[in-house]
């Protein structure tokens, strides 16, 4: 494994010639305004490169012990100098071509990140509204997936009706250490949107998904501590009053962020649907944990 091992053409199932051999990624930056407005990190390309002159995202060959979010980083750092602790990773779209991908890895930015080229990859950078993107000067592979990834933009939060996922998760004996078995629901959780998640069918989001988590506990599962990928909200008196609350939080102080409610109480569905949040029940986030 060394660095530049990646360098060089491959063939996809298509006939077409791509660089990297063994496959490419980009980061695709993205900043809401106080407005909500998308504004996404555009890079003019060197002319002497691949599709040159045409506007894209900072990216290129991944390396064979590469992931796509480290290349995506490393590639962003070394053509626009962009630092990875600015960047909040939201998910990665994958374009396949058949036996070759390009996989582009969506990341907010709290601000409009100064970005200036780095190497001879760059003629210029630029924060451009997401609405002004498009036009013939767009590299045809970022043209291709644009439409795609356009929706899937804004950040999302998962908020865990966690007495009711623990309830319909079933662990043998849980209900005699419910605290126990939040815990156990929460490091399970924490494992897997440490990997990625993959939204509901119909969600606007990557197939490889990275929200933010917010786990609501209450009653004898209070005293619950956060851990990396999880935070923890304790309820006070009953959950769904809790879980209700942030959900109108989060949707008067962040209203592009989309929120899914994740619970199979159909009363508190009721009330966070009624809120602008989206629903699943606890079997779609149940079929992505690690085994116990």
């Amino acid at each position: 494994m060394a660095s530049g091992d990646g360098d060089g053409w491959a063939l996809c199932a298509e006939g077409h010639r791509h660089w990297g051999l063994h496959g490419a990624s980009g980061l695709l930056a993205v900043h809401f305004d106080s407005g909500g407005v998308p504004h996404v990190l555009m890079q003019h390309r060197a002319l002497w490169s691949h599709h040159g002159g045409t506007w894209g995202l900072p990216g290129g060959a991944l390396d064979s012990h590469e992931d796509a979010v480290s290349g995506a980083l490393r590639e962003a750092l070394e053509e626009a100098a962009l630092l990875a602790d600015a960047l909040r990773v939201l998910g990665v779209y994958t374009d396949d071509h058949g036996g070759w991908s390009f996989q582009t890895v969506i990341a907010e930015a709290a601000s409009l990140l100064p970005a200036v080229p780095a190497n001879g990859e760059s003629i210029a950078l630029r924060w451009l509204p997401a609405d002004e993107v498009g036009g013939e000067q767009l590299h045809p592979g970022f043209a291709r997936t644009w439409p795609k990834i356009r929706p899937a933009l804004p950040p999302s939060v998962v908020v865990l009706d966690a007495a009711n996922i623990v309830g319909a998760r079933a662990e043998h004996g849980w209900w005699r250490d419910r605290a126990a078995a939040a815990r156990r629901l929460r490091d399970a959780v924490d494992a897997a949107a440490e990997q990625g998640l993959r939204p509901p069918e119909g969600f606007p989001a990557p197939a490889t998904w990275f929200p933010r988590v917010v786990m609501v506990v209450e009653g004898r599962a209070r005293g619950l501590t956060p851990v990396r990928r999880v935070e923890v909200v304790e309820a006070p008196g009953e959950g769904d009053d809790t879980i209700a609350g942030t959900v109108r939080e989060i949707r008067e102080n962040r209203p592009h962020e989309k929120v899914l409610v994740v619970t199979a109480d159909r009363e508190l569905r009721r009330r966070v649907t009624a809120l602008g949040a989206e629903v699943a029940g606890p079997g779609w986030l149940l079929g992505q944990l690690p085994a116990t």
